[in-house]
């Protein structure tokens, strides 16, 4: 295929239905649960996962890909008929994927150019910088207007979630700043927000319905928004929040979809977020 291709990450938790026809390729980092087998947990689908997490009493783990990965999917991209690739990968100071992805990026300058792209953001967020760049390359767009895209995307990103536990994010050392915001506090009901590519504390809520009424006040309060996603942790009082979002985000316009292993084994069960794009 001629043109600009994709390249991200699993962490962007973007599905088959989301990505549709877009030449876009997707780098799996590996995911541990137990017993099972990492490459089939990696390739689960958020739904799948979190049933085979349920029955597993300790937590995930996560790693980088390897630069060979990203490497590979280079060359696939440039066997296919690609003039250049922009790859779009989570935040940096999240996860060495980025830096994979550079180094992958440099072994293969010598038969096609990639442009390699730090989202500063996570989960929905980063694949919606991603498909802002595809719809972009869908025009027959070069190399430099698709990175435009990307960055100008996520340079309107707005991301925000309630947490129903922070036992995932404090063992897996993800919390970053946020550990100092909540302290020993491990009993509220967290808000936390993605914030120049770390995870930071918004705000400490004592109830599951005040931190969603928190959630959904803070993003209206942040738009408006020209595309808007909900992204779940098989949680319960899904519908619910929907109500909340369809406050001030048409219903049918909300992109909704699980948050897939590798963010997951972070945030936990339970957990949503809004990723959104400011206007």
């Amino acid at each position: 295929m001629a043109g600009i291709q994709l390249v991200t990450d699993s962490a962007s938790d973007l599905t088959a239905p989301l990505i549709g026809t877009a030449p876009i390729r997707i780098v799996r980092l590996e995911v541990r649960l137990g017993d099972l087998d990492p490459a089939a947990v990696s390739q689960m689908d958020g739904a799948a996962f979190w049933q085979a997490a349920a029955s597993y009493p300790g937590l995930p783990e996560t790693s980088a890909p390897s630069p060979g990965d990203f490497q590979t999917a280079f060359v696939e991209a440039r066997d296919a008929g690609a003039e250049g690739v922009v790859c779009v990968t989570l935040s940096a100071d999240l996860s060495a994927t980025y830096q994979s992805a550079v180094t992958a990026a440099a072994a293969v300058s010598d038969s096609i150019p990639v442009e390699v792209i730090d989202s500063r953001a996570v989960t929905l967020g980063e694949g919606l910088a991603v498909l802002a760049g595809a719809e972009r390359a869908a025009t027959g767009a070069s190399l430099a207007e698709v990175a435009a895209a990307v960055r100008d995307a996520c340079g309107r990103l707005y991301t925000i979630g309630a947490l129903d536990t922070l036992e995932n994010l404090r063992r897996g050392g993800r919390i970053g700043a946020a550990q100092a915001f909540f302290g020993t506090l491990l009993s509220v009901k967290p808000v936390v927000v993605v914030r120049d590519g770390v995870i930071a504390g918004e705000s400490r809520q004592r109830t599951r319905s005040r931190s969603l009424a928190y959630v959904a006040e803070s993003a209206a309060k942040s738009g408006p928004f020209t595309r808007l996603a909900v992204v779940h942790a098989a949680a319960r009082d899904l519908d619910a929040f929907l109500d909340l979002v369809a406050g001030f985000f048409p219903r049918e316009e909300i992109l909704v979809t699980h948050i897939g292993p590798v963010v997951g084994a972070h945030t936990g069960p339970g957990t949503i977020a809004i990723c959104a794009l400011r206007a």
